[in-house]
C-alpha cells in the first residue's frame, strides 16, 4: 500500500495500554483501521506510572526521540515503541504523570494541576507536529482527542503550523478542561487571543474551545451528535462555537473491534445462520445469577449515571419484570444509583442479577447470553454498547440520541415491512417513553419468527471501523491537499 501520508494522534488514553472509556477503544483501533489506507498513524500520550513501569521492564524496546528540560516543572522525553501492532509515543514527564492513581485524579478527586498536565501533552504534540520527532518521523496532519489534547491545536496555530492540518474529535462535550484565566500566560497562551472569539470561555479558559477555534476540522463520533452539539440543550455552552465552525464540522461514527467483539469467538459460539448458541449462553448467563426468566432478558453494561438514563431504570422494570422480563445489570458509578440496583436485586430474587464493578470477560458474557439491551442514555455521543448488541443479536432498546439514533433501526411496522429493523428506539428520554419501548421489546419477544428475522438483520449490520476509517482518511486527504 502506497505512503499516503503520516498522522499524529494525541490523547490521554488508548487501549490496550490504559482505558477508563470509550476514548481509549477509538484511539486504539483507529491506527490498524487506517494502516490498509495508506495512513501510517503514532499516538503520543503520557507515560502514567504503570506506563514507566513497563518501559522499565523492557528499556530496549523503547527508544527516546524527544526531549526538553522545561515541561511546567521539570523534564520530559518522549519514547517510542511498539506495543500490541501500535507505534505509542510515550510522554515521560514523572513530575506530571508519574503518580499513584487515575489518568485524572488520584485519593482526593482530579489534580489540581491537571491544566498543567495536559497542557505539557498538548505543547510536546505540536512540536513535534511542526518540527518532527528525533528519527525523522514528521506527521502530515496531527489529530486530536477531547479535552486533554486540546491546547495542541491552539498552539500548532499560534506558533505555526509548518503545513501541519489539525482535527480535533469530540468524544463527550460534558468534559471541557476548564481553567482558570489566571493560568493564561502560566499556560503559553498568547494575551492577544484572550477575547469571547477566541480563548476566553466564561470568565476563564477551556482547552476544548482552544482546540476548536484553531483547529483545521472538527469531527465528533456520529453525525446526529454534530448536529445536536449545535443546539442548547446538547453544546453544554460550547454550541454558538461549533455552529459558527458548522462548515468544518463532520460526524463520523466509531466502529468496534470484530475480531474481539464476535459471538463466534465466544466459549459457546454461535452466528446468525447457526443461532444454537446463543440459547445455550442465555441459559449459561441465567444459572450463574440464578435467574429463572420466561420473556426477555435484558442486560445493561454501563455506567450507573443518569447521563446514561440508569436513575429511569427503577421507574420502569417492575411492568418490565411482570410482564415476564428479567434484567443483568453490570456496571458501577453513582452510588445513589449503585444502590438503587441493589435494591431492584433484592426487590426481584431470581429475575435481576447484578453486578457492581466491570469485567470485560462477563461484560461478553452477557452480550452472548442476553436478549435485549437497554441504553437510554440523555445523550450519547456514539456509544458501543448498541453495536456490541447488533454484533451479538442481543436486541437494542436505545433513545434516540446521538450514535445510538444512528446505528438503531426501530422496529416500526414500515421498518418490519422492509425487512430492515435491528432494534427498539425511543424519545424523549423519560421513563413514559422507556417504559413504552420495553412493551415493544416484550410484544416483539412473543413472536420468535418476527424476532429471529430482526435478530439476523441486526448481526448483518456492518460495525466495523471500515467505513468510518475510510471517512477519516478522507479527511485527513483533504487536509494534505
Amino acid at each position: 500500500m502506497k505512503l499516503r501520508g503520516r498522522v499524529l494522534s494525541v490523547a490521554s488514553e488508548c487501549v490496550p495500554l490504559v482505558k477508563t472509556g470509550g476514548l481509549a477503544d477509538v484511539v486504539g483501533a483507529l491506527p490498524g483501521a487506517l494502516a490498509p489506507l495508506g495512513w501510517e498513524m503514532r499516538v503520543l500520550m503520557p507515560a502514567y506510572r504503570a506506563l514507566r513501569a513497563r518501559v522499565a521492564e523492557a528499556p530496549a524496546n523503547w527508544t527516546e526521540v524527544w526531549r526538553e528540560e522545561g515541561l511546567w516543572g521539570g523534564p520530559g522525553r518522549v519514547l517510542l515503541g511498539r506495543v500490541d501492532g501500535l507505534e505509542v509515543m510515550l510522554l515521560d514527564a514523572p513530575h506530571l504523570y508519574g503518580r499513584v492513581g487515575g489518568p485524572y485524579s488520584g485519593p482526593s478527586g482530579d489534580w489540581s494541576d491537571n491544566p498543567q498536565r495536559f497542557a505539557a501533552l498538548s505543547w510536546v504534540a505540536a512540536r513535534i507536529a511542526r518540527e518532527g520527532a528525533g528519527d525523522g518521523w514528521k506527521p502530515d496532519v496531527m489529530h486530536v482527542h477531547d479535552w486533554q489534547a486540546g491546547f495542541a491545536p491552539a498552539y500548532l496555530a499560534y506558533g505555526g503550523s509548518n503545513g501541519v492540518g489539525s482535527v480535533l474529535t469530540i468524544h463527550n462535550i460534558a468534559f471541557q478542561g476548564w481553567a482558570a484565566a489566571s493560568l493564561l500566560g502560566e499556560l503559553r497562551l498568547p494575551a492577544d487571543q484572550y477575547y469571547p472569539g477566541a480563548l476566553e470561555y466564561f470568565g476563564g479558559l477551556s482547552s476544548l474551545k482552544a482546540g476548536l477555534v484553531t483547529c483545521d476540522r472538527i469531527t465528533t463520533v456520529s453525525p446526529t451528535y454534530a448536529a445536536e452539539l449545535m443546539r442548547p440543550e446538547f453544546g453544554m455552552g460550547l454550541q454558538g462555537v461549533i455552529a459558527a465552525r458548522s462548515s468544518v464540522v463532520a460526524g463520523i461514527l466509531n466502529g468496534v473491534d470484530t475480531t474481539v467483539w464476535t459471538p463466534e469467538g465466544e466459549p459457546l459460539a454461535y452466528s446468525a445462520k447457526a443461532m444454537a448458541g446463543k440459547a445455550a449462553n442465555r441459559a449459561e448467563l441465567c444459572a450463574a445469577f440464578g435467574l429463572e426468566v420466561p420473556g426477555p432478558l435484558a442486560i445493561i453494561v454501563s455506567r450507573l449515571t443518569d447521563q446514561k438514563g440508569i436513575d429511569l431504570v427503577p421507574q420502569v422494570m417492575p411492568d418490565f419484570i411482570e410482564a415476564g422480563g428479567g434484567l443483568v445489570v453490570l456496571g458501577s458509578g453513582d452510588p445513589v444509583l449503585e444502590g438503587a440496583m441493589r435494591d431492584l436485586a433484592a426487590r426481584y430474587p431470581g429475575r435481576v442479577g447484578l453486578r457492581i464493578g466491570y469485567d470485560e470477560a462477563l461484560s461478553h458474557r452477557l452480550f452472548a447470553g442476553g436478549d435485549a439491551v437497554l441504553v437510554p442514555s440523555r445523550f450519547e455521543p456514539c456509544g458501543l454498547t448498541q453495536m456490541y448488541g447488533l454484533r451479538y443479536g442481543t436486541l437494542p432498546v436505545v433513545a434516540a440520541v446521538g450514535g445510538l439514533a444512528d446505528t438503531v433501526i426501530h422496529a416500526n411496522p414500515a421498518a418490519i415491512s422492509a425487512g430492515v429493523a435491528t432494534g427498539i428506539t425511543f424519545h424523549p428520554t423519560d421513563a413514559t417513553a422507556f417504559a413504552t419501548a420495553l412493551r415493544q421489546i416484550l410484544a416483539l419477544h412473543a413472536q420468535p419468527k418476527l424476532w429471529a428475522q430482526v435478530q439476523r438483520n441486526a448481526m448483518q449490520q456492518d460495525v466495523s471501523w471500515a467505513s468510518s476509517a475510510a471517512a477519516y482518511a478522507a479527511l485527513y486527504q483533504g487536509l494534505v491537499a
